[in-house]
């Protein structure tokens, strides 16, 4: 199976339970809930998104024939660092291509591996952690995982329809739109009254990495 890849680079994951952690990121191209297109996002599923998934032309992306080729790209982006290998798989929507040889690839590799998935694809084969971030007008499939994590305040997403779920650990992120600081407040003091939450701040943008 041939992977259609937007980029591959090395940061410092940004958001959730492993912010801060130095990590691979590969960024499937396409989503099942919008095309990327500015003129229709008016018209999306997912309205908010801030994440340019289309094309192939970011740093590392390209079209991959197969699993080992796909990894080989990963490990080169690590590079000699030591320490915990850790690759993240995300979008767009990763699962709309991603498979158990892709994972097992990395793996043999001596990767940790994760997804950021929009929940809407079943995941038939494991990962070392799985991050849902449920989007407004679609059906969530995975219903359980390491970590649930949803854009706040978002009309559609009431983060009380998500609290009995079967994750391990609730985020909230403020969404960062143009009023980014009026969201940040709301979004603390829901958590200061549910303290399930906790607050997700996009890291990256704060200290002007990608």
């Amino acid at each position: 199976m041939a992977y259609h890849v937007k980029e591959i680079y090395l940061t410092l994951q940004g958001e959730g339970f492993h912010a801060g952690r130095t990590a691979v990121f590969c960024r499937f191209a396409g989503c099942n809930l919008w095309n990327g297109r500015e003129a229709d996002r008016a018209e999306a599923a997912c309205d908010f998104c801030d994440t340019d998934f289309v094309g192939m032309d970011g740093p590392g992306g390209g079209v991959f024939a197969n699993a080992d080729d796909l990894a080989d790209r990963i490990e080169k982006v690590w590079g000699e660092r030591t320490g915990s290998r850790f690759v993240v798989f995300t979008g767009g929507e990763p699962m709309l291509q991603l498979d158990r040889e892709a994972v097992e690839a990395v793996r043999r590799r001596g990767f940790e591996t994760a997804v950021e998935t929009n929940g809407t694809k079943r995941i038939e084969f494991g990962f070392d952690w799985i991050c849902v971030s449920p989007k407004p007008n679609s059906e969530l499939i995975v219903r359980e995982g390491d970590e649930l994590k949803l854009v706040y305040p978002v009309v559609g997403l009431d983060p009380a329809d998500f609290s009995n779920l079967a994750f391990d650990h609730f985020y909230l992120q403020p969404l960062d739109d143009e009023h980014a600081a009026e969201n940040r407040k709301r979004t603390a003091d829901y958590c200061l009254q549910h303290p399930q939450w906790r607050v997700s701040l996009q890291r990256h943008k704060i200290i002007g990495i990608k």
